[in-house]
């Protein structure tokens, strides 16, 4: 089946995207439909064709679009945030043009009114007609929505309660009603539309055009354009328009909107750049390395808004809960006004400060509008994520973001993540020459590591590899290479089968002399690792290697502590270079010598007994644990394709100080997210018992209704901020 999607306009609120969704599921053809209000996106996966997609997406009084179309209207989008006023915004808006001419019609009304310039019979048609002009597309949506997706929305029970008020002789409440709740679907859209724009800020990102290398000379081209293998030239000041390799030229980057870097880094020729970023005060040149779908920026763009289909805990259950409230309010309605004058007495038509049951009616009609409570925790999601993201943090959804916020335990991989991961070789030793490689044994212990470790991507090869090309080291690449998993490697080698492993290994596999073994035990005391050698007859020798840990470590584990995070560390390495790490980063507990499948059990034990447990690896070599973890999260991932699928959450830059800031912007929206829900259901409560009693009036519950969608709007919002 294809997947297709494209851009919905005109929605106002998160009840639009549900009528979308809605309206689209019922065409003959499509098995998915998904529309997402943040992103303005519908995804369809199915066999239909667009004209009937964009004739059933219309009957609901929204327009669609192409992908193709959806990107030049992001752009276009973008161009006008921060310079579109809400004036603007409604004078480019059909139904909102309504509004105003019924606005003004409205207005001539109120003014004759109160002049006394016309009869009473003709300042009320006046009333009326401002009522119609507005309520035009209005009418409009709840009417189709009730013929298409066979439900009523808020549309129609506007509706119904503005024509319920004509037949009360309420006819400046009527056009009042109808007028303010046009304008504050308005203003809730213009309101949804900027918190849009921090989605779009990061799509700019990405510049349109690049100045690619041919021959002596430099052409403007389409990014979309280049090609693996191309050269591009970036000035002073540019973006980087692909991921590549600096080839030529010296100069600072700026790429904190990828990966947070807080300052400009240095570039020179091998260095990697990611698209997006900008070049300082010095011409590069770099080869590009990636496709322009394929880039850093545009994966982090697409995760993004993927993400947002990746709803959280919270939001599922309110949309769960705003399916049915709508029309259990309208039922409660339809109740409260036939039931009490029908067996209890009382006024039906009255509406005189209230008391009608009928003029109660309506006004919870007004107030049964789900949009306050819908939007709730979706516009603080997409602030939050879009936040983390500028700062070189990517969450992927809200799910992720809600368990983050409640996570009590932090297991962390040693290598790679609390220590550098970038080990060195301190020293070699045999029975016969100990102090380095200058010696004959030692350099043929070198060479004869080296064969094997050369086919292994494990950070002990990286270490031994540079060893053999600073002492000019020959060695021949072994074949029939083989991992031994969490021990060791082997391979053959000029007719010798050799063996690399640690220590532990060798005491049960391999006999060797006190000398060495003493030697090792001393290494693995003092924290370091200690790698042993053999030939296929004998123990040649051991490698000691050491790793530093993070200089931002002790740090951040010092700072989870405040926020009463326990910190867990899981070793593949040996209990002492364990607990020397321990030691110097400070975590609570740790545990050594673990093996992959030790590494689950062990976040398997600690989800067990502490519900919530987030896991933080490379997000290649650790995908297992980071799967089994409530939260896996996964740092120095803006280079890293593998990263970026594996975890939830993926710290773009080396390190781990964007950690403990991530997690409180997570509880910061969590605690947003709250407050919404508290909001928008108390307030819902309170209106509808004051209607029920009479003490509210239709205005003012318009008036309320558009306050809260306002205000928690507004409250999510706060989570784009630090």
């Amino acid at each position: 089946m294809e997947s297709r999607q494209f851009n919905i306009g005109n929605m106002d609120c998160a009840g639009c995207a549900r009528e979308v969704e809605n309206a689209v599921g019922r065409l003959d053809g499509v098995r998915y439909a998904h529309v997402d209000f943040l992103s303005n996106t519908l995804q369809v996966i199915g066999d239909v064709e667009f004209g009937r997609l964009r004739k059933q997406v219309e009957a609901v009084g929204k327009t669609i679009a192409v992908d193709q179309e959806t990107r030049d209207e992001q752009a276009d989008g973008l161009k006008r945030a921060g310079v579109l006023g809400f004036w603007d915004f409604l004078v480019l808006r059909p139904a909102s043009r309504l509004a105003l001419a019924g606005g003004a019609l409205l207005l001539i009304a109120i003014a004759a009114d109160a002049l006394r310039l016309l009869p009473v019979d003709i300042g009320n048609l006046l009333y009326v007609a401002a009522m119609l002009v507005a309520m035009k597309p209005i009418a409009e949506s709840g009417i189709n929505a009730l013929r298409v997706n066979r439900e009523f929305n808020i549309n129609f029970l506007m509706t119904v309660a503005a024509l319920g008020a004509l037949f009360l002789g309420e006819y400046l409440e009527a056009a009042t009603v109808i007028f303010l709740f046009a304008i504050g679907e308005a203003l809730e859209g213009y309101t949804a539309d900027r918190a849009r724009d921090s989605l779009r800020s990061l799509i700019a990102l990405k510049p349109p055009t690049a100045h690619r290398i041919v021959g002596d000379q430099t052409e403007v081209v389409p990014v979309e354009e280049l090609q693996v293998g191309d050269f591009v030239r970036v000035l002073p000041g540019e973006r980087i328009p692909m991921d590549g390799l600096v080839t030529a030229g010296q100069s600072t980057v700026d790429q904190a909107h990828i990966t947070g870097e807080s300052l400009p880094l240095a570039k020179a020729p091998g260095a990697e750049a990611f698209a997006g970023s900008i070049n300082g005060a010095a011409v590069l040149e770099l080869r590009v390395s990636r496709a322009s779908d394929d880039c850093a920026v545009s994966r982090i763009i697409e995760m993004l808004q993927q993400a947002q289909s990746r709803r959280s805990p919270s939001q599922r259950l309110i949309d769960r809960f705003a399916h049915y409230y709508t029309p259990a309010v309208a039922l409660a309605a339809l109740a409260l006004a036939f039931i009490p004058p029908l067996f209890f007495g009382g006024s039906f038509w009255s509406a005189a400060e209230g008391t009608g049951w009928f003029y109660r009616a309506l006004a919870m009609l007004v107030i049964a509008c789900p949009c306050a409570l819908v939007i709730s925790t979706p516009v603080t999601v997409i602030s939050a994520i879009t936040a983390a993201a500028r700062r070189g943090v990517l969450v992927k959804g809200g799910a992720p973001l809600e368990t983050l916020a409640g996570s009590k335990v932090i297991a962390f991989d040693k290598t790679g993540t609390l220590t550098r991961g970038v080990l060195s070789v301190e020293a070699t030793y045999t029975d016969n020459c100990d102090g380095g490689p200058d010696c004959l044994p030692c350099s043929e212990l070198i060479g004869l590591a080296a064969s094997v470790e050369a086919q292994s991507a494990h950070p002990f090869a990286g270490a031994i590899l540079a060893m053999a090309a600073e002492g000019n080291v020959s060695y021949a690449r072994a074949t029939g290479v083989e991992t031994l998993v969490g021990q060791g490697m082997r391979g053959n080698v000029k007719g010798q089968r050799v063996t690399i492993g640690s220590h532990s290994y060798f005491d049960d596999e391999f006999g060797h002399s006190a000398n060495l073994c003493d030697l090792a035990g001393s290494i693995e005391q003092a924290g370091k690792s200690a790698v042993m050698v053999h030939d296929g007859e004998e123990v040649r020798g051991l490698i000691a290697l050491a790793d530093e840990a993070r200089e931002e470590s002790a740090q951040v584990v010092a700072e989870l502590d405040k926020m009463g995070i326990e910190s867990v560390m899981l070793s593949g390495d040996n209990k002492h270079v364990a607990e020397w790490i321990a030691e110097q980063v400070g975590v609570d507990r740790f545990y050594g010598e673990l093996l992959p499948e030790d590494k689950v059990t062990a976040v398997e034990k600690l989800v067990t007994r502490h519900d919530n447990v987030a896991m933080v690896g490379d997000g290649i070599n650790d995908a297992p644990a980071l799967a089994r973890a409530s939260v896996g999260i996964a740092m120095g991932g803006a280079g890293s394709a593998q990263a970026m699928e594996t975890a939830d959450v993926v710290l773009l830059a080396q390190g781990l100080r964007q950690l403990p800031r991530t997690i409180k912007r997570a509880r910061f929206a969590r605690r947003l997210i709250r407050e919404n829900i508290a909001l928008a259901i108390g307030l819902k409560a309170v209106f509808l018992l004051l209607a029920a009693t009479g003490n509210v009036t239709m205005l003012a519950a318009v008036f309320a209704d558009m306050g809260m969608s306002l205000a928690v709007t507004l409250n999510g919002m706060r989570a784009l901020r630090d």
